[in-house]
Parts: structure tokens; C-alpha cells; sequence
């Protein structure tokens, strides 16, 4: 029996996704989280042989929570599941080294046979999507001003991220300018769209 951990937000879609999973008689379900922090705690309770999980979830993002549950949780492969299909997002979830990428208006099947392939230790990537990731451009901005591009997309002040990530104001401040800069964005919020278009938060 493969046990699975499912990192969802929304309360339809997780309990569709976990019914779905139940009917298969070789798949159950061990844990539902809503929130990505809860993520590795969870995992670390329950021990689930795969981690289904969303990218966008309130509290972490779902790529991080599973780049932190690889380092915490090794023998847990983690497949990512969600709607955005685009090429920067497949890129991103490459470079987290996740076991699997999935879409969520994927076949039914499509969803306990990628579990069962992450189990099994294979790799499972829409062979489209992960050519279109290879072929599209690379994301120009370094792991901490995505971070702190990801922070402003959620609403956080340039007070609230300096406290969080331990830096000054100003220094904050000057990382946005720089993002800004970087993808050729009229403002933040501009600089925002470019990099939810192109998956790269």
C-alpha cells in the first residue's frame, strides 16, 4: 500500500483529489494540509511514501515546502500538482527536485499513476511541458529576489519582509529595484506579472 500526504488548499480540491486517491486499492491516504508550512511536520508524523502537493499554498510555497521535505524527510518523493502548466513553473519545480510534475485537469488516471511511478523512484514529467521548460528562457533573477518578489506578490510590506528574512528596509528596497530592473517592469507590480507569466513565482 503506497501511503500519501496531500498539500492542498482548497477544500473542494483536496477532497476531490483524496476520494479519487482512496478508490484505488493500492493508494491511501495518510494526511491532508492546507498550508505549506505545515508540510514537514506533517510528513515527519505520518511517514506518507509520496507527498502530493500543490504549488500554491498560503503559509509556504509548495516548491520550497518540498525542497525542505527532501532535505527532512528523504525516503518521501514529492509530485507537485497544479494549474499552471507554463514552462518557468516546470523549470522551477526541476530545479526543487521534485519527482514529479502534474496538472491538475490531468486525467483521472493520470494522478494514481504518477504516484505510482514517483513511488516506484521514476521521474514523471509531461514530456510537452518539461521540453517547453528546456526550450524557454531562464529566469534572471537570483533565488533571494524571488523570495522577496514572491513576499511582495503575497501582500507583505517592505517592513514585514525585512523582519521575516532579517534584512533592512533598504536593502529590501533595494532588491525590488533590481527586480524591477532586471525584467525591464514599469514597477512592482508590473515586475509581479512578468514573473507570475512566466512561472517563475
Amino acid at each position: 500500500m503506497i501511503s500519501v500526504l496531500l498539500a492542498e488548499d482548497m477544500h473542494l480540491v483536496r477532497g476531490a483529489l483524496s476520494a479519487l486517491i482512496d478508490l484505488e486499492p493500492d493508494l491511501t491516504v495518510v494526511a491532508e494540509v492546507s498550508s505549506g508550512d505545515v508540510i514537514v511536520p506533517t510528513a515527519l508524523e505520518h511517514r506518507p511514501d509520496v507527498a502530493v502537493i500543490d504549488i500554491d499554498l498560503p503559509g509556504k510555497d509548495g516548491l520550497v515546502a518540498a525542497a525542505e521535505l527532501r532535505q527532512e524527510l528523504p525516503g518521501c518523493r514529492t509530485l507537485i500538482v497544479t494549474g499552471l502548466g507554463k514552462p518557468g513553473t516546470v523549470r522551477r519545480a526541476l530545479a526543487a527536485s521534485v519527482n514529479g510534475f502534474i496538472v491538475k485537469d490531468a486525467p483521472a488516471d493520470a494522478l494514481a499513476n504518477a504516484i505510482r511511478g514517483v513511488a516506484a523512484g521514476r521521474r514523471i514529467f509531461d514530456g510537452d511541458l518539461a521540453l517547453a521548460a528546456w526550450e524557454s528562457e531562464h529566469c534572471p533573477l537570483t533565488p533571494r529576489e524571488l523570495e522577496i518578489l514572491r513576499h511582495t506578490a503575497q501582500g507583505s510590506s517592505t517592513k514585514e519582509i525585512a523582519a521575516t528574512l532579517y534584512l533592512s528596509q533598504g536593502t529590501v528596497r533595494n532588491y525590488l529595484t533590481t527586480v524591477v530592473n532586471k525584467l525591464n517592469a514599469r514597477n512592482r507590480v508590473d515586475a509581479i506579472r512578468i514573473a507570475e507569466e512566466s512561472g517563475w513565482i
